[in-house]
């Protein structure tokens, strides 16, 4: 028996994967790779979702609207959560991790001037990004208060939505993008999940 079986295996070793994986040996798959808009798009969403979540930290001293509230607390939640998911594909990559400060004690600011996410917020790529609010339009949002500040956060973070959702398009429709299954399937949540927030805020602003 020793002497057929060996002779067997010889000539398996031999043959090509796709012949060795038909007679029952599983080819070798090869790695899942990343381009650099994949990594562009994790990183720029970074900053992206953070200045969402100083948007959100605004709400509690500006706003008295219960449903707004509520609506902030969720996308902070989503958005929170999202940002820990594009960390950690960076770090498992060994690829650099866009740096954020805390949101919350910035949207404090007794300056009334807009709050600052980290260095994300602060470079040239991230007021390009689709949909960023520009330094006026928080600064805006920071000093308004009541029904004003209700109408301005609905009308912005619409605005800020529709760019993540541009930013997921524009992956998608980049050669060899997104072929990574993890890459593809959080790019096709997050266009799932920002348009179903749009159309909650655009009901919420027609009550307004």
């Amino acid at each position: 028996m020793l002497r057929l079986v060996c002779p067997l295996l010889l000539m398996m070793a031999t043959l090509p994967a796709p012949l060795v994986a038909q007679q029952g040996v599983p080819a070798a798959q090869p790695p899942v790779r990343y381009t650099p808009s994949d990594v562009t798009f994790m990183q720029g969403m970074i900053g992206h979702h953070a200045q969402a979540l100083v948007m959100c930290a605004l709400v509690a001293e500006r706003s008295s609207h219960p449903q707004l509230a509520l609506l902030a607390e969720r996308l902070s939640v989503s958005q929170q959560d999202e940002i820990a998911i594009m960390r950690q594909w960076l770090e498992a990559r060994g690829l650099p991790v866009p740096a954020l400060a805390p949101v919350v004690r910035d949207a404090r600011d007794t300056t009334g001037h807009a709050p600052a996410p980290g260095h994300a917020e602060h470079t040239h790529a991230a007021h390009t990004m689709p949909g960023m609010l520009s330094p006026a339009q928080m600064d805006t949002l920071a000093r308004a208060r009541g029904a004003s500040f209700d109408r301005l956060f609905l009308e912005y973070m619409i605005q800020h939505h529709e760019g993540a959702l541009v930013m997921v398009a524009q992956l998608l429709a980049t050669a060899d993008a997104a072929r990574d299954p993890m890459i593809f399937q959080f790019a096709s949540d997050v266009d799932t999940d920002q348009r179903a927030e749009i159309r909650r805020m655009r009901a919420l602003l027609a009550t307004r």
